[in-house]
């Protein structure tokens, strides 16, 4: 079993990432917004997760490199699900992190 003790070799490779976070406004729930979201965040290898409020928004937390942190934005400012109609999108709190917390992106509850 390879152990993961080699971490000073990947931090040239990996560069910084950034995390940030986010609000979707409009019709963006009952309308698969959140496994849309999951999906293209696992697509461009983000971690994170997102939500419905009760105030019907959808609400997240990304963590990626910034090109995929920027393409996700453009796509939850543009995109979203297919039936979804994006009338705002909010981001948040955006800072550079050496590294990711957590191994993938979830729906919450």
């Amino acid at each position: 079993m390879a152990t993961s003790n080699d971490i000073t070799g990947s931090k040239e490779t990996s560069g910084s990432f950034i995390s940030c976070d986010f609000e979707i406004f409009g019709t963006v729930q009952g309308v698969f917004f959140r496994k849309y979201t999951q999906k293209e965040a696992t697509k461009l290898n983000l971690v994170g997760w997102v939500k419905n409020t009760s105030s019907g928004t959808v609400k997240g937390h990304m963590e990626g490199r910034k090109d995929d942190i920027n393409k996700m934005k453009n796509w939850l400012r543009a995109t979203g699900s297919p039936k979804s109609k994006i009338t705002k999108a909010d981001f948040s709190n955006e800072k550079t992190i050496t590294q990711l917390n957590g191994k993938s992106f979830s729906v919450n509850k």
